[in-house]
């Protein structure tokens, strides 16, 4: 028990029309203050997102979560809120928003390797 770290994660969803509240996950965001540890991992089904809405680009939602990526690395493409603490750019990107993309609510849990725990909640509730 004493190997193991807190993490905190969320599930990241696909809402096409956010007046009907359909959804479908596309990605994991876990954070270990810990660990140090701040990464997304997603990959969005064409197929998937066609059947939901053919309005929605997809090379538009899969640049916006590349952003996520450069936000979570603190990569200088992600701007002022790459620039934040870890756990504020955690915070900032899984906070509620009414918009096409979402999270869920935050979840916690014990772990010994982050990298491996985003994996294993990604392939559950994405693949």
């Amino acid at each position: 028990m004493q190997d193991r770290v807190k993490y905190e994660y969320a599930i990241i969803r696909i809402v096409p029309k956010v007046e009907r509240e359909e959804f479908f996950n596309v990605g994991v965001i876990l954070f270990s203050k810990r660990k140090k540890f701040l990464r997304v991992k997603f990959h969005i089904c064409k197929k998937k997102l066609a059947t939901f809405s053919c309005e929605i680009d997809f090379d538009t939602l899969n640049n916006y979560l590349k952003a996520w990526e450069d936000i979570c690395i603190g990569s200088p493409k992600g701007g002022t809120i790459g620039e934040l603490e870890l756990s504020d750019r955690f915070r900032w990107l899984t906070a509620s928003r009414s918009t096409i993309i979402q999270s869920s609510e935050t979840h916690s849990g014990l772990c010994i390797e982050p990298e491996k725990e985003l994996q294993n909640i990604f392939d559950s509730f994405v693949l």
